[in-house]
């Protein structure tokens, strides 16, 4: 009889073949997407049985959908599959003991003890044995005690890596070139940003990157890349894994251009142009692009009504090709640093942005101003026709604290219904329905006022 002999301390490492690059017609094609998904797309050259028979396909993600599996032989178009099977009940220490149970073992202490006979159970870190020689029952306790298992066969049966089994059909059989597509959770992208603001704030360099997280259970080899941006409908079952946020802490030198953009469908499509290994349990980070010399604005905000005294600090520019970008840019969070005189860069503040198309504008919420305090207040209130007409009238003063810098707030407020402006000590604009606001220049260590009355009909 063969004896197999198994250790506690094997580990089991998911692999996928590297292809060669003479081998154009073989390789993967993995197009992840913003929400925890990915399209795998995995040509291989395959032994198919003639007529009916049985083809395993390893290697695939733990975490793939089986449903949306998709087999098609590019050598003979006429191979198809009758019946699909996914194994994934992988073997371990415990699944193999499983498997063994009424069979012969021997296990080994550290203390350098023997037992050998009939493994009746094992559960909870217990193996219970019915000894060969006196037909005694024995319970071991597993864990660390444990230094090794000896099996006296290879039980039939056991998966080691993922797999998909296939019932095949084929009337010409042999070598084929086949390609399997299937989709996976646990694996998306997100979009990092990294913002260097220039010395008088009316610019900044800007720096993309691609944040992969690969949790799909299984690596994908030398892969052509390409990243799906967008909000793709999809229909969510219970328990789906979020994609873990990978923050970048450092910045990188700018490098050439690695992802090609284009439009796809009602999303943008983007591709790296080299292959890359995606590995199993890894967060890969490449850079999606580099803009320097970006003119922006350095703006400040202030609401009332929402923020109490605190003035919102913000950073506009817009995506252009004018503006030295133009390049649709995937939402994600963008990280703004400003150098000091020491030559150090040092972080002033963070936002998130949407999905954001070329020609379009990007606001970054940094922070509240230290030195730019305002105030507000209702200082009337009048009913003109009882619960129809009401004239609120308020106050809003800014301080501006800066010893040698003038600064412009836009005063947001909050209106609603059919309104009026009907007095303002600045000229009133409207940004919609329900917003008013006014532009206000405050000089260097200044405060100044700002009254306005509002009529408003219900």
């Amino acid at each position: 009889m063969t004896r197999f002999t198994f250790v506690f301390t094997l580990l089991v490492v998911l692999s996928v073949p590297a292809f060669s690059q003479e081998e154009k017609d073989e390789g993967v094609q993995i197009t992840v997407y913003n929400n925890d998904l990915a399209v795998v797309k995995d040509r291989r050259k395959m032994e198919i049985p003639e007529g009916v028979g049985k083809v395993e396909f390893t290697d695939v993600a733990t975490r793939i959908d089986a449903t949306s599996v998709r087999f098609e032989s590019l050598t003979d178009p006429n191979t198809s599959v009758l019946e699909q099977n996914y194994e994934y009940d992988l073997v371990g220490p415990s699944k193999l003991l499983e498997k063994y149970i009424d069979e012969q073992v021997r296990l080994f202490t550290k203390d350098g003890e023997l037992h050998e006979g009939k493994l009746l159970s094992q559960a909870e870190g217990q193996i219970v044995l019915q000894e060969e020689e006196d037909g005694q029952i024995k319970i071991v306790t597993g864990g660390e005690n444990i230094y090794r298992v000896e099996l006296m066969s290879l039980p039939e049966g056991l998966i080691t890596r993922p797999t998909l089994v296939w019932e095949t059909r084929s009337e010409k059989g042999g070598e084929q070139l086949c390609q399997v597509s299937y989709m996976t959770n646990g694996i998306g992208w997100s979009a990092d940003y990294l913002a260097v603001v220039n010395e008088d704030d009316t610019g900044l360099d800007l720096t993309g990157w691609v944040t992969l997280d690969n949790q799909s259970g299984a690596t994908y080899e030398q892969a052509k890349l390409k990243l799906i941006a967008g909000d793709v409908q999809r229909v969510q079952e219970r328990g789906v894994q979020k994609m873990r946020a990978f923050a970048m802490e450092d910045s990188v030198a700018a490098a050439p251009p690695q992802f090609e953009e284009k439009s796809f469908f009602e999303y943008h499509l983007y591709t790296l142009q080299r292959p890359t290994t995606i590995k199993q349990a890894q967060t890969k980070q490449v850079q999606l692009l580099s803009a320097d010399d970006v003119k922006g604005e350095k703006t400040y905000t202030y609401n009332g009504s929402r923020n109490g005294e605190k003035v919102e600090v913000k950073m506009k520019f817009k995506n252009s090709e004018e503006n030295n970008m133009g390049m649709p840019l995937p939402g994600g969070k963008v990280r703004a640093f400003k150098m000091d005189s020491d030559g150090s860069l040092e972080f002033v503040g963070e936002d998130r942005i949407d999905h954001t198309p070329r020609q379009e504008e990007v606001e970054l919420k940094l922070g509240n101003a230290f030195d730019i305090v305002g105030e507000r207040k209702q200082t009337d209130h009048k009913t003109i026709v009882q619960n129809r007409i009401n004239e609120d009238s308020y106050e809003i003063e800014l301080r501006n604290r800066k010893k040698d810098e003038a600064v412009t707030i836009r005063v947001e407020e909050p209106v609603w219904g059919d309104w009026e402006v009907i007095q303002s000590s600045e000229k009133p604009q409207t940004e919609d329905a329900n917003t008013l606001y006014f532009e206000v220049d405050v000089p260097a260590d200044t405060v100044k006022t700002v009254t306005y009355t509002v009529r408003t009909k219900r």
